[in-house]
């Protein structure tokens, strides 16, 4: 008889009979009970009052019966904890049987019983079992110190129980390697800060060798621990290869798909001269078109992945664009990806093969594949331009077929084709413009408007046609509406006297009869253009337009390395990184290819600044121009700063105006100031010393020399590529001979060729502009970069921003524009005629107030007096006089800014050791009139001249009496 009979009882005394049998002395009607039980559990009824009488039933020899008592346990353990108490001494017996069989089921209980109660109880017990002599009992214990860690990880830590996993790593035994991996790895998970699977070719070797004897779980762990491992050399990572190899053959997808992910990993640092390099691409191919033969749901799984490899070493499945072609029983997630890979494959060798194979497609029953189809044919003519005119006279026969949705489609992928190639294939508008009538979807109006736009002056009836789409204009969805107020506007601008009346009712109606704001506000800008200036008119709307790209749905490079380094995962299917679905509390660590050998290349990633550089000058990226204004209700919009008005001239940036005034006019207007949001604008680690990005005019950190002696802060990313669709630019600020200029390397991380560069500051504390536009004298190829010299001045807007020296920066390119903050160092605002007369000094010192001064002290600087003094003197700050006051040096300097402020300092130079001085600034005072507040100034300057941590904090406002007595006549100060 089936075990159906115990749920099917509908007793009404139930929980009272069971109670009657689990205290039976019969241990057959016992069992049948503890069956019961574990069948009403099953079904959702709540027999948590049996508990007691459960637990009893412990104590025996039937290893069926335990089984079923500690699932039981299992289940409500939790809703009593003070029951499952009882159960300890039971746990504790059963890892002291004979039996291994019930030591393991002991173990994998105590780690699956989630009550913090009995924790403390079950570590004992389980050290025993961690070195238990049968490596059944030893693997499940390694599972189980990773599930007590995810309860308690400072008791696991307290007991040394890592540590023991750590050497089981060395087991004989292969399943007990696997699951200590599989434990390390998971609790390395949960703790990315902690260095848990210390890795070194020794323990690799170990586990290449378990890697052939284990499970296929086991298998997986051990293979997504490899794929952690960064071989110290070409040799090393060869070799691993060799051994990983053998597991492509396995019958397990995700074994075959592991693998992958180490190989394709580790072939980053083979060169591609080595035969090896070859054999392995070959061997790489018959495991991934083996999957392929799977059920849909692996099929698919499979496909994502390949997508993947194919986006990054197409040459691997080159030769194999038939397995690719589409079964008429597939299931369209299945024939969507297939379609995707055909066209990443696609090259001039297989172009005729696969236009034949698409083409066929198109005469589907199934409408979304059709189009998909037809798109893929228009993807191929601009990826393999050799194929274009085929495939143009392809998407021609098409069209004759008169299926609608087919025509629709190919209109919209001829107008790219148009793009990519122009003046080439126009002979077929004639063909096109007879099926004007039977277009029905917006997207392909909208095509079809663009092109006898584009090409009025060779359409005859151009007006015509245009007029047709213009009769029920209020009825058209908005992207025909803007498409046919741009190609009526081109027609005006190719054929004036003709096509007066239709412009004028056109931009009517998109101006006055219209409520949609983007039409309303095209409409105007157009009609601005053509009243007041029809030859700028002209150069704007007919402009020559950027060929469009050959792949525009490839993932960004820096993406796909990171996701090639999950293969296997959710994140390869999604294609996208675990950060960006994965919620709570375990940290998801970024992970990224190795460089490649012979590769100039960092191995660090676009974020990571340069060894000597701290965390605090890595600047913050401000959110892309969508993010800003979606967010525009999370600023922290200020009252407008009063102050006087300072004389501003605008620069001449010799490019458009990116954000049509500035920055802050995105931000909320011309009036108001824009105090920019604590995540978008300031930089991390504020608090932490600015040795590193601010400028250490001591040079205790390294640095660049300039021919007048100011020092030159390393360059470091401002912007990394993943935040700029592959545009990474990295930099610093210099200042020489009264020139204030930011040094810049641009380079394109992209597949596209990037151009038209322009760049633009928003208002700031000191009034920094570009002096120039930005010369970017030829367009920047992938992969290359380019470094430019931008000349500075300090006659831009001026804007309080926090911290003082933050400045906000926008770059447009072809592609789109982008934005980031960055810290520029105070020193570059030092003037060359900063050095006072001693008689101004000394009156200017006395007159200025307690409140303006602060104080800080910097250890451990190898420099002696006079050697502080030149340093500092190539940074434009100036020794006024020195003396020496019980065997301490002093000296007094002052600095102007360039905004007329003066700062003085004295500085106190004492010995002591012939290595290493201490200088201590006893008094650092800033002039009145400044209208920042003391705090800020002193938050920087110290730390800006001396690369140290203040010894004592001021924060007092500064005075408002007024000018300095005995600064030069008509040397006016802004006042706050």
């Amino acid at each position: 008889m089936t075990d159906s009979k115990y749920f099917t009882t509908t007793k009404k005394g139930e929980i009272f009979e069971l109670k009657a049998e689990l205290n039976s002395d019969k241990k057959e009607k016992k069992k049948e009970a503890v069956k019961k039980v574990i069948a009403s559990m099953t079904v959702g009824k709540d027999v948590s009052a049996l508990f007691p009488d459960v637990v009893n039933c412990m104590q025996t020899d039937n290893l069926e019966l335990k089984k079923l008592v500690y699932l039981y346990l299992m289940n409500y353990a939790k809703s009593q904890p003070d029951m499952a108490i009882m159960a300890v001494n039971t746990f504790v017996k059963d890892c002291e049987d004979p039996n291994p069989l019930i030591r393991a089921l002991a173990v994998r209980t105590m780690g699956c019983i989630r009550v913090d109660k009995i924790t403390e109880y079950l570590c004992e017990p389980l050290r025993k079992c961690l070195k238990d002599e049968d490596p059944y009992v030893r693997k499940t214990a390694a599972v189980c110190v990773a599930k007590l860690h995810d309860i308690n990880a400072q008791l696991v830590e307290d007991q040394g129980f890592l540590d023991t996993l750590k050497d089981l790593i060395s087991d004989s035994n292969p399943m007990v390697v696997a699951n200590a991996v599989a434990a390390l790895s998971e609790i390395a998970e949960s703790h990315p800060s902690s260095n848990l699977l210390d890795l070194n070719p020794q323990s690799i070797n170990k586990l290449l060798t378990a890697l052939n004897e284990c499970t296929e779980w086991g298998q997986i762990f051990i293979l997504d621990c490899l794929a952690n491992y960064m071989p110290k050399d070409d040799r090393e990572a060869q070799s691993i290869c060799e051994r990983v190899t053998p597991r492509l053959s396995h019958a397990n997808s995700a074994v075959v798909l592991s693998a992958v992910k180490v190989l394709m990993k580790f072939m980053e640092m083979l060169s591609k001269d080595l035969d090896y390099y070859g054999t392995l691409l070959k061997k790489l191919a018959p495991p991934l078109v083996t999957l392929l033969s799977a059920e849909p749901e692996l099929q698919y799984v499979a496909l994502r992945n390949i997508n993947l490899i194919v986006q990054k070493r197409p040459e691997i499945l080159k030769h194999e664009m038939k397995v690719f072609f589409v079964k008429y029983n597939d299931p369209i997630y299945v024939k969507l990806e297939k379609l995707d890979i055909m066209i990443r494959l696609a090259s001039q060798a297989n172009i005729a093969q696969v236009l034949a194979e698409l083409k066929e497609y198109a005469t589907e029953v199934d409408v979304d594949f059709v189009r998909k189809a037809v798109r893929a044919i228009g993807r191929c003519a601009i990826k393999v331009e050799q194929s274009a005119e085929r495939c143009v006279s392809t998407l021609l026969d098409l069209i004759q077929t008169k299926v609608n949705y087919v025509v629709q489609e190919a209109i919209v992928v001829i107008k790219d084709i148009f793009r990519k190639y122009p003046n080439k294939y126009e002979s077929v508008i004639a063909t096109l413009c007879e099926n004007l009538d039977s277009l029905d979807e917006p997207e392909a109006r909208a095509a079809m408007i663009w092109i006898v736009g584009e090409y009025a002056e060779r359409i005859d009836n151009a007006d015509e046609l245009l007029e047709s789409f213009l009769e029920g204009f209020h009825d058209e969805s908005t992207q025909v509406q803007l498409q046919l107020l741009t190609a009526i506007v081109k027609l005006f601008l190719k054929k004036p006297t003709e096509t007066q009346e239709l412009v004028q009712q056109v931009l009517s109606l998109a101006t006055q009869d219209s409520d949609n704001p983007d039409l309303r506000d095209r409409g105007y800008i157009y009609w601005r253009l053509l009243s007041t200036d029809p030859v700028a008119a002209k150069e704007v709307v007919l402009a020559e337009k950027p060929l469009i790209s050959e792949e525009t749905d490839l993932i960004e490079p820096t993406l796909l390395d990171e996701l090639i380094c999950y293969i296997g995962t959710l994140a390869s299917v999604y294609h996208k990184p675990p950060s960006a679905f994965v919620e709570g509390s375990r940290g998801v660590v970024h992970k990224s290819l190795p460089p490649r050998t012979g590769s100039s290349e960092s191995a660090e990633s676009p974020d990571t600044a340069p060894s000597g550089v701290q965390a605090a000058e890595q600047p913050a990226v401000i959110p892309t121009q969508g993010d800003l204004l979606g967010d525009l209700l999370n600023l922290d919009l200020g009252p407008p700063v009063s102050g006087p008005p300072i004389a501003t001239s605008s620069v001449q940036m010799g490019a458009v105006d990116l954000l049509g005034g500035g920055l802050d006019s995105l931000m909320g207007g011309g009036g108001g100031s824009f105090a920019p949001a604590p995540n978008t604008a300031m930089p991390a680690n504020l608090g932490a010393p600015l040795g590193s990005g601010l400028g250490d005019l001591f040079d205790l950190t390294g640095g660049v020399g300039t021919l007048s002696g100011s020092y030159v802060a390393p360059k470091t990313v401002w912007l990394p590529a993943m935040k700029a669709k592959g545009l990474e630019i990295s930099g610093t600020f210099s200042r020489q001979v009264g020139s204030i200029s930011m040094d810049l390397v641009l380079t394109n991380k992209a597949l596209q060729v990037m151009s038209d560069f322009a760049i633009q500051f928003n208002r700031n504390s000191f009034g920094l502009a570009p002096a120039a536009p930005l010369q970017v004298h030829a367009p920047l190829a992938p992969n290359q970069s380019v470094e430019i010299s931008l000349p500075l001045n300090t006659v831009g807007s001026v804007m309080k921003m926090d911290p003082l020296n933050n400045l906000q920066v926008a770059v447009k390119n072809n592609i789109d524009v982008f934005y980031f903050s960055t810290l520029y160092p105070l020193h570059i605002l030092f003037v060359e005629d900063g050095k006072m007369e001693r008689q101004m000094f000394l009156a200017t010192w006395k007159d200025i107030p307690n409140e303006n001064e602060a104080q800080f002290q910097i250890k451990d600087c190898s420099l002696n007096a006079d050697a502080v003094s030149s340093k500092l003197q190539g940074s434009n700050i100036f020794t006024i006089a020195k003396r020496n006051v019980e065997g301490q040096d002093m000296l007094y300097q002052s600095l102007k800014l360039t905004n007329g402020i003066w700062v003085l300092a004295e500085l106190r130079i004492q010995p002591s050791n012939p290595s290493f001085t201490d200088l201590e600034v006893s008094r650092l005072v800033v002039t009145p009139g400044f209208g920042l507040s003391l705090a800020a100034a002193w938050l920087f300057l110290p730390r800006v001249f001396f690369s140290c941590r203040p010894r004592v904090s001021l924060a007092a406002s500064p005075s408002r009496q007024g000018l300095v007595r005995g600064l030069a006549p008509g040397a006016e100060l802004p006042r706050s």
